[in-house]
């Protein structure tokens, strides 16, 4: 079994589905979501961490110049300093991840599964035959 393609979720779907479970209008509740992101953007961008417990945590790092070969043309280039933003799982997160992988079993590891070994059912009694009747019928 091919593992299923991932999904991928949208604002709006985040939106529509907080909104319903939270019986919020989908006004406040993008509105609210947009806040929240632009909030982290502003702290990232001052070289804040943010740390959400058990989530996670974002923090700004700086990667230093270096040189890079472009893999066309051979040519050797400077690449900038920059910052990038990094994100580390928390628990929460990593064990929600990890219980939601279902183990695929490869096909060149694993022995082909036997038929388990089966008793023949046990005899069923006699039925018990009816007493002789007196009747003409």
């Amino acid at each position: 079994m091919a593992p299923r393609e991932p999904e991928t979720i949208t604002k709006k779907e985040l939106v529509n589905r907080i909104a319903d479970s939270t019986r919020q209008t989908k006004v406040v509740v993008k509105d609210i979501l947009q806040r929240f992101l632009d909030e982290i953007v502003t702290e990232l961008a001052a070289g804040n961490r943010l740390e959400f417990r058990e989530f996670g945590v974002f923090e700004v790092k700086d990667r230093a110049a270096r040189r890079a070969q472009n893999p066309r043309t051979l040519q050797k280039v400077q690449v900038p300093a920059k910052r990038v933003v990094k994100f580390k799982v928390g628990r929460i997160m990593r064990e929600r991840i990890d219980d939601a992988l279902e183990p695929t079993p490869s096909p060149t590891r694993v022995a082909p599964v036997q038929p388990a070994a089966t008793k023949p059912p046990p005899p069923t009694p006699p039925t018990p035959k009816p007493p002789p009747s007196n009747s003409p019928f």
